[in-house]
């Protein structure tokens, strides 16, 4: 007695192709006989197609491939069964997969999300001092940076990490204090542990912009126009080199030409650490509006924050809570982003933006999400 023939489900299961998920072409009237074997009564051609179409995409889900992967079987021609698509045409070759060179290219396509922040050709963050959210937020006395956040995102729940400003500056740029808990100066530490590093390890560039420091590489602790050191977390690794440490005066008038990430720290007046509120605010809209701007329209985002509130006596173990927020492309407008982030979580946000690991306790935290458009 002749051998029965396979059964459909056991052919496509065993010999459909688990990279395109096509399934073998077949010699006229095999489909046919496959399908009769199983049955027992004749059908019609049509319903026999359709029933034999339905039990391969049955079949083909049991192999991992999913709807609309496969290719489907025209009518046979009278020498031949071609593979065709679903318009009856012959289906092409499978195109080949790309290159793990292209993928890395189309990832760090400008504006493509990665970890869920947008890829920005810049990213300026600037940072203010010693004054808690509901200093600056509501009440009059910065109306520029109110209609900063308006125009943004508003992180509502952002925090500091410590007291005093040192150790929170060298956070929001490391992923770490380094056992630093004072504001003394100097303070050099080695190794590539840091945001500036970090970039440049993978093509991109840095530089921090220090309002009133004397000369650009200055290493001194003060000077110049209230130019304080402890605010300035770059000069401190001793890996980087000079030019990134740059005065404010080196900020580019041609945003286009800025770092991939930057940061700003204006003196110790127009940062608020010594002088009011207002000051600070007006500072920031004829200094940073410009850029951000500039940056709705050129793939680029503002984040300003604040390195601890008014408390700087206040337990080492937080930094209170401050003001945050985010400004330019891709942010929703008037956006609200409740979670609870600190200067760690900034950090991840903008380390995240170019597809880098987390720093030391950046690592432990997520991106800002939910800002994005």
């Amino acid at each position: 007695m002749e051998a029965a023939p396979p059964p459909l489900w056991f052919l496509l299961v065993t010999q459909a192709d688990p990279i395109t998920c096509d399934y073998p072409t077949v010699v006229p009237g095999t489909r046919e006989a496959m399908l009769n074997g199983m049955m027992r009564q004749p059908v019609r051609a049509r319903s026999r197609r359709a029933l034999c179409d339905a039990l391969v995409a049955a079949c083909l889900a049991l192999t991992g491939c999913a709807a609309g992967q496969h290719t489907t079987w025209a009518d046979p021609a009278p020498s031949e069964v071609p593979l065709a698509s679903a318009s009856g045409s012959a289906s092409p070759s499978p195109s080949p997969s790309p290159s793990p060179s292209a993928s890395r290219s189309a990832s760090a396509a400008p504006g493509a999300a990665t970890g869920g922040v947008p890829r920005f050709d810049h990213i300026v963050i600037a940072v203010f001092e010693n004054h808690g959210y509901d200093q600056v937020i509501g009440g009059g006395k910065a109306p520029y940076l109110n209609q900063l956040a308006n125009r943004g995102a508003l992180l509502t729940n952002s925090h500091g990490v410590t007291h005093p400003s040192q150790p929170n500056y060298l956070a929001m740029f490391s992923g770490s204090a380094h056992g630093v808990s004072d504001d003394s100066c100097p303070r050099d530490i080695a190794g590539t542990a840091n945001l500036g590093s970090q970039l440049a390890a993978a093509g991109l560039t840095f530089a921090g912009y220090s309002e009133g420091m004397p000369s650009t590489g200055y290493r001194g602790c003060g000077g110049g126009d209230r130019y304080a050191r402890k605010h300035n977390a770059w000069v401190d690794f001793t890996v980087l080199p000079a030019s990134v440490n740059r005065t404010f005066a080196d900020f580019p008038a041609d945003h286009a030409s800025l770092p991939t990430v930057s940061f700003v720290v204006p003196n110790l007046c127009n940062d608020m650490h010594d002088c009011s509120v207002s000051t600070g605010d007006s500072w920031a809209q004829a200094n940073l509006d410009p850029y951000v701007r500039w940056a709705a329209g050129h793939n680029g985002l503002l984040i300003v924050t604040w390195d601890e509130d008014e408390n700087t006596g206040g337990s080492p173990a937080s930094g209170g809570h401050i003001p945050t927020i985010f400004a330019g492309a891709h942010v929703t407008p008037g956006s609200r982003y409740t979670a609870t982030v600190d200067h760690y979580g900034v950090l991840r946000t903008v380390e995240a933006a170019y597809g880098l690991p987390g720093l030391g306790a950046a690592g432990s935290r997520r991106p800002v999400t939910g800002i994005w458009r």
